[in-house]
């Protein structure tokens, strides 16, 4: 196995094919910034360069499968980038420092917990108090800027300067009622339902692979993703999305 070749062995050549065979992931994680101003290249650099890490430090003696311990090491990458060379400039220069704190803290929570970390919790890993980390953490999203001469991606695969896509309808705002109501639907399930479910249908893991991220065996996750489902629907249906069931 080329893991083991690389961690036990320290054959340089395992781990340049592995750099190669999850270039792919890099590329795919990468895209998900496309809309920012960031260059792709750049994108794909950072993402490249938070792959070379997730190789470095992956211990296959845990039993995780690498592409789960690599997507949040290289995702953490990719916001690290954007944190360090995107944030504004123009918070005080304490508050600056407040976000690029709870923006540490949060990605070492991320980490720790395999789950998003709860405001209470960045804010104590930070040692600061829940309404200074909101503050911090509020500034700092209405303060991020764009130039209109910026391109943005475009369906069709132009690139239009942002100031041609102001004051266009969204037809998003349509969902709005839809979504929250969805969340309200979210509501009925507990922490570990929802983290199979996430890591089900959106890191694209296989129940054997959900069974060892959360500790439990492959046909516990089966029955936790059937039993949350089952709840999905039923609430769907009590909420009037019936097309969602």
């Amino acid at each position: 196995m080329l893991l083991e070749r690389y961690h036990r062995g320290g054959d340089r050549s395992a781990r340049d094919q592995l750099v190669e065979r999850f270039l792919p992931l890099a590329r795919g994680l990468a895209m998900r910034y496309r809309a920012s101003s960031e260059s792709q290249e750049d994108l794909f650099q950072v993402a490249s360069l938070g792959l070379v890490k997730a190789l470095d430090r992956f211990d296959p003696d845990r039993g995780a499968t690498f592409q789960a311990f690599a997507v949040p090491t290289i995702l953490g990458e990719l916001k690290r980038h954007f944190r360090d060379r995107v944030l504004p400039l123009h918070l005080p220069r304490g508050m600056k420092e407040r976000a690029l704190d709870l923006s540490r803290a949060g990605d070492q929570l991320t980490a720790e917990l395999d789950r998003a970390p709860t405001l209470a919790e960045i804010a104590g890993r930070a040692q600061v108090s829940e309404e200074e980390a909101l503050e911090a953490l509020q500034a700092v999203e209405a303060s991020r800027t764009i130039s209109l001469d910026v391109p943005v991606s475009g369906e069709d695969g132009e690139a239009p300067p942002a100031a041609e896509t102001v004051g266009r309808a969204d037809p998003r705002l349509e969902a709005i009622d839809e979504q929250l109501d969805v969340r309200e639907v979210l509501g009925v399930l507990d922490d570990r339902e929802r983290s199979c479910l996430r890591l089900r249908f959106v890191e694209d893991m296989t129940q054997e692979e959900i069974g060892v991220e959360v500790g439990v065996s492959q046909v516990h996750v089966s029955r936790i993703l059937r039993r949350a489902l089952e709840k999905l629907r039923s609430q769907a249906v009590a909420h009037g999305l019936e097309h969602a069931a």
